[in-house]
């Protein structure tokens, strides 16, 4: 359905808003401009709850007493009018549990506004890096949980919807939390709509640095096996809540699986978690769940499982008979553990059913 469409739905003001609801292929709500500026106090600066360079992301609450994030496009221009209409097209089709859907939005004038439910629990990056990370309110169970939400977002992008839709900017920022913790993946502005049969195409890159596959960065082949590279790179960071990228002595930069490599093939996977979680984590599941990382990041896109794998491996680490225990039970030392520990450790990769492809280490 072309975007334009969406657009002089909403923009109408004089149109009934009943006429949207009666209609179930627009399940969202009409927004006025006025309602929206009411809701977020004229978009008050102390309404403000994140930026980029699309523009600001505001809390509101609406006449009803519904909790709503607008995001208010900063300027006008061709390239954040596409971005908005290919967001707004995205959010349009998609309907899952782990994707943060559209609620509304408005367009009028200079004005581009997107209206989403509010996530309690802000993002994913303000746990790992910002100022909720000293907290950890992420425990070990939660982080695993995330990882399985998002993986089925995705899983749900690239294999369930049609056209599929490669989502170009997976990255700690763009997964939102609600009131449970359940990830929402977010942000579809970079979004691509591929037609079936159509295994990858070429294009301007798109992204953030840390998080983007290596034959899109050089070369700008995208396809769903670039999300899964961010994806791996996602899982590396929520483990250790280490940066994609982290500057060291000298301005040399280090990109996060550079960092795990070394412990990984010396099996002393301990030293990946995050030091945060004190030790209380389940050490199968931080090896499989490192192993799978390595595997989704591996410097090869045909190498790379597809998500729906990714899904299935992950029921195989977290599912029944393999939970994590209570975490009391469970607390880890550094000294428990000896390189000797880890020699059958390919064996156990069992748990992952890569169908007979041995796992590979970049």
């Amino acid at each position: 359905m072309p975007w334009k469409c969406f657009c002089c739905i909403i923009s109408e003001e004089e149109q009934p808003k009943t006429s949207l609801n009666k209609n179930r292929d627009y399940p969202w709500e009409s927004y006025t401009l006025k309602e929206l500026l009411h809701a977020t106090n004229n978009f008050h600066q102390d309404n403000k709850i994140g930026e980029g360079g699309f523009g600001s992301v505001y809390w509101g609450r609406t006449s009803k007493g519904v909790e709503i994030a607008v995001k208010r496009l900063k300027a006008m221009s061709a390239k954040a009018e596409m971005e908005f209409a290919v967001e707004v097209e995205v959010l349009g089709r998609v309907r899952h549990k782990n994707l943060l859907g559209l609620r509304g939005f408005y367009v009028g004038g200079e004005e581009r506004l997107i209206v989403y439910d509010f996530m309690p629990n802000h993002s994913l990056i303000t746990h790992l890096h910002g100022h909720l990370a000293a907290d950890c309110l992420l425990d070990w169970s939660r982080r695993m949980n995330i990882i399985i939400g998002a993986a089925e977002g995705l899983a749900y992008l690239h294999h369930e919807e049609n056209p599929h839709i490669i989502h170009r900017d997976i990255k700690a920022s763009n997964v939102l939390l609600d009131n449970e913790f359940e990830a929402k993946v977010a942000d579809f502005g970079f979004a691509k709509l591929v037609p079936e049969g159509v295994t990858h195409l070429t294009t301007r890159v798109k992204g953030t640095l840390g998080y983007l596959a290596p034959e899109y960065a050089m070369w700008g082949k995208v396809s769903e096996s670039c999300d899964v590279y961010s994806f791996g790179i996602l899982v590396l960071e929520i483990i250790s809540a280490k940066k994609p990228i982290e500057k060291l002595a000298g301005g040399v930069k280090r990109d996060i699986v550079q960092w795990v490599t070394p412990y990984v093939q010396k099996g002393i996977f301990n030293h990946i978690a995050d030091p945060k979680l004190k030790g209380k984590f389940d050490r199968q599941q931080l090896e499989s769940m490192v192993m799978l990382a390595m595997k989704c990041t591996d410097s090869s896109p045909e190498n790379r499982p597809s998500m729906v794998e990714v899904v299935e491996w992950l029921k195989g680490i977290t599912g029944p008979g393999r939970r994590t225990k209570e975490m009391s039970e469970k607390v880890i030392e550094d000294e428990e553990f000896t390189d000797t520990d880890y020699e059958e450790f390919g064996i156990r990769q069992s748990n992952l059913r890569m169908a007979g492809d041995r796992l590979k280490i970049r």
